[in-house]
């Protein structure tokens, strides 16, 4: 009997030994939550194998127990493996994801030379890009995309996202009025969502992605994000009539475009191997620069900023898309800020109570109103209603009208989803004006025509959906609002002619 009472506290202490130690198994490294790597399909990030069963259950009669059998090694396919491989620099990251064939040709060499010649201006624009490249290259990553399409607001806009062409394309990414709207890119009175870094990059990886189905290579698909899908269509069946090549270099077309892979391909080659041009790129970290942080109420840009403890420039480089002096929440329900300030704006915010954030609401007109009337019914002086709205001199502002006004102490709700998100602002020549469509003459600049026609160079510009910087070309046609006798008589213009062979060109419309 005490035989059997032994046998079985051998039993019981080797089963206790041998359930511990398979219970205490060798967990892999945890994957670094915060470090940023690439994207890698076999990568996946898996729970913790669960306990063997026998650990789970009650221990069993000492009668039936059976021998222990050694546990199966765990399968090299389900043990995750921690990654040591990932780039610590972002362009180290872009360089790895670089997918399209290389274009060679003189005008790759040209361009190449004239970026590497200017290492103050790469400098600034790779400086400007660091806010912004790390989510550019993780939405290409997540598509699927060639690395060499975050390159691409080099050529586009210097990573500027205020950019205005003058052509009227707008942001980071160059998108016209129509093309963004075709994109659900917002464009209204209070927002433009051609300047916001995430809407923005969004549509243009969702136009480039559909240009590349529908032409099968990514030269062409660049030749229509820039020239325009339907005249890249053109010149491919133009080509195909003629037996001609079908390839980005075969293709006639614009000097711009003939220039804009050509210019993609040179910044390509200089991110490659700086060394080779003595260039060197700045670090960027591989890992966020801004996170979101949801916004619940109307807030003016400067207490946002001050919320967040950045730079009131800081702050407008990452949410660019707000053209006014205020952030309405119903159009614009999240902020972009640096992922260390983010924190503390959420903190901020909560502290501020129910504070009154916003110090501008929005008013819609009722009917057709000048411009002096609405600032008297706003209480401001006309000259500031116009800053704040955008206004120029001598326009008429027409019914429905989205305006920004002062905002009562009394105001406690904050502007409407439907005002917010398509509010707009319309205007028209007042009666005395006259529109002519002049066309500019060889060495002409905005500020020389404004200057002749008796208007200011922001008003020209903004009649023009110009930025006052931009240059004019020869014969390039300008509108122009001019009171009535401004408009030239035919003796004056005969006198004009006899003095300048060369006039301005004048229609009236």
């Amino acid at each position: 009997m005490e035989k059997q009472i032994l046998i079985h506290r051998f039993f019981w202490i080797a089963l206790i030994g041998c359930l511990t130690t398979a219970c205490v198994t060798t967990q892999p490294l945890a994957h670094n939550s915060g470090a940023v790597g690439i994207p890698n399909g076999n990568d996946q990030r898996r729970e913790p194998s669960p306990p063997p069963v026998e650990a789970m259950n009650p221990l069993p009669n000492a009668e039936t127990l059976t021998p222990l059998r050694p546990l199966p090694p765990t399968p090299a396919s389900t043990t995750a493996i921690p990654r040591m491989d990932l780039p610590m620099d972002l362009w180290e990251r872009i360089r790895r994801g670089f997918a399209m064939p290389d274009l060679e040709s003189p005008l790759v060499l040209d361009r190449t030379q004239w970026y590497a010649a200017r290492g103050d201006y790469l400098q600034r624009m790779t400086d400007r890009s660091s806010k912004y490249l790390y989510h550019i290259v993780e939405e290409i990553e997540r598509r699927g995309m060639p690395t060499e399409l975050a390159l691409l607001p080099f050529i586009e806009s210097a990573f500027n996202p205020q950019a205005v062409s003058t052509a009227r394309a707008t942001g980071m990414w160059q998108f016209m009025p129509a093309t963004g709207k075709n994109f659900d890119l917002k464009q209204n009175a209070f927002r433009d969502d051609r300047r916001d870094v995430l809407a923005s990059t969004r549509a243009a990886l969702d136009y480039l992605q559909k240009l590349h189905t529908q032409f099968g290579d990514w030269h062409l698909a660049l030749a229509a994000y820039n020239w325009g899908e339907g005249n890249v269509g053109k010149a491919l069946a133009r080509n195909q009539r003629n037996q001609a090549g079908l390839t980005y270099s075969d293709l006639s077309m614009p000097n711009e475009t003939r220039y804009y892979v050509p210019k993609l391909q040179a910044v390509k080659n200089i991110v490659a191997t700086p060394q080779v041009y003595n260039l060197q790129l700045p670090h960027i970290p591989n890992h966020p620069y801004f996170q979101t942080v949801p916004l619940t109420r109307d807030i003016d840009v400067q207490l946002a900023a001050k919320l967040a403890d950045v730079s009131l420039e800081d702050f407008k480089s990452l949410n660019p898309s707000a053209n006014r002096p205020v952030l309405l929440a119903a159009g614009t329900p999240q902020l972009l800020l640096p992922w260390d300030n983010a924190e503390t704006f959420m903190r901020n915010f909560a502290l501020h109570g129910e504070a009154r954030m916003a110090s501008w609401t929005a008013w819609v007109t009722p009917k057709n109103i000048k411009v002096a009337e609405a600032a008297k019914r706003a209480g401001m002086k006309e000259a500031d209603f116009r800053a704040l709205n955008g206004i120029p001199p001598h326009m008429l502002i027409k019914s429905g009208s989205a305006l920004l006004v002062p905002r009562s102490v009394r105001m406690e709700e904050d502007v409407s989803s439907s005002i917010a998100d398509n509010g707009r602002l319309d205007l028209s020549p007042e009666a005395q004006l006259k529109r002519l469509v002049v066309k500019a003459k060889p060495q002409d600049n905005l500020q020389s025509v404004a200057t002749r026609y008796k208007v200011s160079i922001e008003q020209l510009a903004e009649w023009n959906k110009l930025s006052p910087s931009s240059s004019v070309k020869a014969g390039q046609s300008l509108v122009v609002f001019v009171a009535g006798k401004s408009f030239p008589t035919k003796s004056q213009s005969k006198k004009r002619t006899a003095k300048n062979p060369n006039p301005p060109t004048v229609k009236a419309q």
